[in-house]
């Protein structure tokens, strides 16, 4: 099997790496459109890696493609991908508005080819035991998740007018994970947000620290909580209060967190500094559950329709904190 990987920056270069490591291709193929990028990676990571210099290249010769360039040529590259018949995985978001996003899922389920969206928090081992421990009924009747998700440091400012805000940017991977986690539509949205790192984020109508609440259909609740800095490092996890026990994921000996108690954990000297160390497992198990569904031998647990929820919710956020009011949504069922 031979993986195509279109963009080959920092999160490019690290599922080809992970792939390298994970032994279970025959070669992996690198196109980048920055002239010698691809060159370089493909020359350090070893002679099962190779390059081409244009994407119809990379089309032509790969059996499955990932997709890692900015957001606004995901669209391109999936119809183009599935236009060969592909198998895909993509960064998230597939694209950048509704309108887009939900024309490109009509267009992969109606091709009916396997498209993989890069929420890497599905792929991670500790949340799907959580979810299975959910959905087994372990944890009984979910009464409240809590997620918290703080950046160590801002990002350059540069790419803030380009980032969607910090709901699509930040928090849509809590709107991705947290409905999954539940298994239950959202029903109503609320959310505020405040500027107290930078005034480079009101600059652009933006905010670095905000709170939001989820209702869910059945009745239960969550609270997600967000900033662009962390002093003591990068700090995403979730809990799940049920009415037959209390789970964690993210909470191990680098959680950026000193506890006051006297035999209370405190921050290691090795906290997480981004979000590659935090979650480079969920990354390594990303791929390798890429590979089994292009091989047939898994379902895809990440689909594209899936992606519309995230989305919507994270503009659902952004309507309720520019009117201060919360946002009643229509019943979707979740998978």
């Amino acid at each position: 099997m031979r993986i195509g990987i279109a963009g080959v920056g920092r999160v490019g270069a690290m599922h080809a790496a992970n792939l390298v490591a994970l032994g279970k291709v025959r070669q992996v193929v690198l196109f980048d459109p920055v002239p010698g990028r691809a060159a370089q990676l493909s020359a350090s990571l070893g002679p099962d890696v190779g390059h081409v210099d244009t994407a119809d290249e990379l089309l032509a010769t790969s059996d499955a493609m990932v997709v890692a360039t900015p957001t606004t040529t995901h669209p391109e590259l999936l119809r183009r991908g599935l236009s060969a018949k592909l198998p895909m995985l993509c960064e998230k978001p597939i694209a950048g508005d509704l309108v887009t996003m939900s024309a490109i899922v009509e267009e992969i389920e109606t091709a009916g080819v396997d498209v993989v969206v890069g929420f890497q928090r599905r792929f991670d081992p500790a949340f799907t035991e959580l979810r299975r421990r959910i959905r087994a009924g372990d944890v009984g009747t979910v009464y409240l998740v809590r997620a918290l998700g703080h950046d160590a440091q801002p990002p350059d400012f540069e790419y803030l007018p380009t980032s969607g805000g910090i709901f699509r940017d930040l928090f849509v991977h809590d709107l991705d994970v947290v409905p999954w986690l539940v298994g239950e539509p959202v029903v109503e949205v609320y959310a505020s947000g405040s500027v107290l790192v930078h005034e480079a984020f009101a600059d652009v109508g933006d905010v670095d620290n905000a709170v939001v609440t989820l209702r869910f259909a059945n009745g239960t609740h969550a609270l997600l909580a967000g900033g662009r800095h962390n002093a003591l490092g990068y700090d995403h996890r979730v809990e799940v209060l049920g009415s037959k026990d209390s789970l964690a994921v993210g909470l191990d000996p680098r959680t950026p967190l000193t506890s006051l108690e006297p035999d209370g954990p405190k921050v290691g000297v090795d906290a997480y500094p981004g979000f590659p160390e935090r979650f480079r497992n969920a990354y390594l198990n990303e791929m390798a559950v890429f590979v089994d569904v292009v091989a047939g031998r898994v379902e895809n647990p990440s689909p594209a329709r899936d992606s519309l929820v995230s989305l919507r919710l994270a503009d659902a956020c952004e309507r309720s904190r520019l009117s201060g009011a919360p946002v009643r949504l229509l019943v979707e069922a979740v998978s």
